[in-house]
């Protein structure tokens, strides 16, 4: 997952539309400022997520709940979103918080909040848990994760794949988290990959990246910028109000509408076309994360929030897709350059390459959309494909 030498990144076309995908961090309520427990388990804030849906509603645009423990095992976390999945309003999807999730086998520490932190064995129990209990409460087996605080190790690759997820959207580009015990994301980009041992697996990316003057060296100046002397001085700031280097996040937590527009043109001037925007389901409700922390700050939120999408939707002439049509669209795209590359060779529409040899997820083919299983049946996948969206 973290080695671009295991990737094959999607080459979408030029004139391929910009997609955005909303990915809502679903999670348990806690004080942002104080140390991690166990016994912060509520989730009265999901209730509220309905919020949201009326700017989502006004524009198509069918949001992923990733969803942890406290939430897909409680009557007021998974209900008010089973409602919302039953109406075909939203995909539901795993996030996991090894600190409210059983097994407890750990201590409670920075360390091993990180997922990926964990022995192998833990972290495989603790994300199958996970996935059961969500297969009880919302009648669906999620096929897309996200590491609860972008947490995922040398182990998450093997295990997503044994317990059958398709997405993983826990990379946060150009950050290196080491210094808080996370992962490097520095060699990651933010263009959506097949990745896992048979490159059945797409990563899809948060959305991140500089902006400025000197947006091209980021990689290399803002990790001295963000270095503690650098922060020190204020000098992250001092850049991003110069309109010389910042590093944004496509969210509506904590950036502005302009940064949000920024980041977005910067992306699209170096053939971007799939845009992830985020946030956590605490902030719509006020006084629960440090973004919201009164009923003024919520309007802005959402003013924000619809504001951005609405600039997408509309200046942009982009497209609402949840991560399960980006990854659909990618395999079309995958078999559309297989077939001009055949043809390309003399070898006719009909001709097979061994599977090994062909970009995509070939593993898990005959139920993801590629070639029909040998006894001529079709997968409900292949089926979608027909109605997905368009490639232009």
């Amino acid at each position: 997952m973290l080695n671009p030498l295991t990737w094959s990144v999607i080459e979408f076309a030029d004139d391929q539309p910009p997609l955005l995908a909303v990915v809502v961090d679903t999670e348990e309520e806690f004080d942002w400022g104080r140390p991690l427990a166990r016994e912060n388990t509520g989730v009265t804030t999901v209730r509220y997520q309905f919020r949201a849906h009326r700017v989502f509603e006004k524009f198509g645009i069918k949001p992923t709940y990733v969803v942890d423990y406290p939430v897909a095992s409680q009557w007021d976390g998974y209900a008010p979103l089973r409602e919302l999945l039953r109406d075909g309003a939203c995909e539901i999807g795993s996030h996991l918080h090894p600190w409210v999730n059983p097994p407890f086998e750990e201590s409670v520490t920075p360390r091993n909040s990180f997922p990926g932190n964990l022995p192998h064995a833990l972290e495989r129990s603790k994300l199958q848990r996970l996935t059961r209990v969500i297969e009880d409460h919302f009648g669906i087996t999620p096929t897309v994760y996200k590491a609860g605080r972008y947490g995922v190790g040398f182990a998450t690759t093997a295990i997503l794949e044994e317990l059958g997820y398709e997405i993983d959207t826990s990379v946060v580009p150009g950050h290196d988290m080491r210094p808080d015990h996370g992962p490097d994301f520095t060699h990651c980009g933010a263009r959506p990959y097949w990745f896992g041992s048979g490159r059945g697996l797409l990563e899809v990316p948060v959305s991140a990246g500089y902006t400025g003057l000197m947006a091209d060296l980021g990689p290399a100046v803002y990790p001295v910028l963000g270095s503690r002397p650098g922060r020190g001085l204020h000098l992250p700031g001092i850049f991003a109000r110069l309109r010389l280097l910042d590093r944004v996040r496509l969210t509506p937590e904590g950036i502005t509408d302009g940064e949000r527009r920024r980041l977005t043109q910067a992306m699209l001037q170096t053939g971007h076309r799939v845009f992830v925007l985020s946030y956590h389901s605490p902030s719509l409700a006020p006084r629960h994360t440090p973004y919201v922390r009164d009923e003024n700050e919520l309007g802005r939120f959402l003013d924000g929030l619809e504001r951005y999408i609405e600039y997408f939707m509309g200046d942009l002439s982009g497209r609402p897709a949840t991560l399960t049509e980006v990854r659909d669209l990618a395999i079309r795209v995958g078999k559309q350059r297989q077939h001009v590359a055949l043809r390309g060779w003399g070898l006719g529409p009909h001709f097979r390459r061994p599977r090994e040899a062909l970009q995509g997820p070939w593993p898990k083919a005959d139920r993801e959309g590629g070639p029909a299983a040998p006894n001529g049946r079709v997968s409900r996948r292949k089926a979608r494909l027909s109605s997905a969206i368009p490639l232009r």
